[in-house]
């Protein structure tokens, strides 16, 4: 017996306690899209689960269609007013299951990780490979002071004493020149 004129949601509501199943679709139908709208946007993204609004609010309207005996409309607009109330109570329900599932670690801005990021250690590769060819195109004093600096971390008292240079000061002008070469031969690939 389904209505030809679908009326208003108390009459709707009277036909669907009376069994009509067509009231019920017509009902479905006249409140979902509206509450579609009003719910988008109230729960986030990262608090939804596997479902999304839309399934949000048919799951709401189904169980408050299957208790819809227990509803009394006192006023106009209560059956609207009755869903939007059990769409809210479900989107709370859907923030505290978030919070449990969450992690409960607090980001910590003033931690960070020491190892070098993937890109990092991409340019420390290229630049190594670059300094291993540029190095192999110096003589060998100048790899000498360079090693011994840069690699080894002899100070300049060491390394004046190691390639025989006179003092500490000569070592550290030795290290500077060299440093400026293979930094040319560097840049030249």
């Amino acid at each position: 017996m389904a209505p030809t004129d679908p009326g208003t949601s108390w009459q709707l509501l009277r036909q669907v306690r009376q069994g009509d199943r067509a009231a019920l679709d017509a009902l479905f139908e006249r409140h979902t899209p509206g509450l579609r709208r009003w719910a988008r946007g109230r729960l986030p993204r990262w608090a939804r689960g596997v479902s999304d609004t839309a399934d949000l609010v048919q799951d709401v309207l189904l169980n408050a269609f299957r208790r819809i005996d227990a509803f009394e409309a006192q006023r106009k607009g209560a059956l609207q007013a009755y869903l939007r109330q059990a769409i809210q109570n479900r989107i709370r329900d859907e923030f505290r299951s978030f919070s449990r599932r969450a992690p409960h670690d607090p980001l910590e801005s003033d931690r960070f990780d020491d190892a070098p990021s993937p890109f990092d250690q991409a340019v420390d590769a290229e630049t190594a490979a670059r300094y291993a060819k540029a190095l192999a195109r110096l003589d060998e004093g100048d790899r000498e002071l360079i090693v011994g600096r840069i690699e080894l971390g002899y100070s300049y008292d060491q390394l004046a004493a190691a390639c025989g240079r006179p003092t500490a000061e000569s070592a550290r002008l030795a290290v500077r020149r060299a440093l400026l070469r293979l930094a040319g031969e560097m840049d030249r690939g």
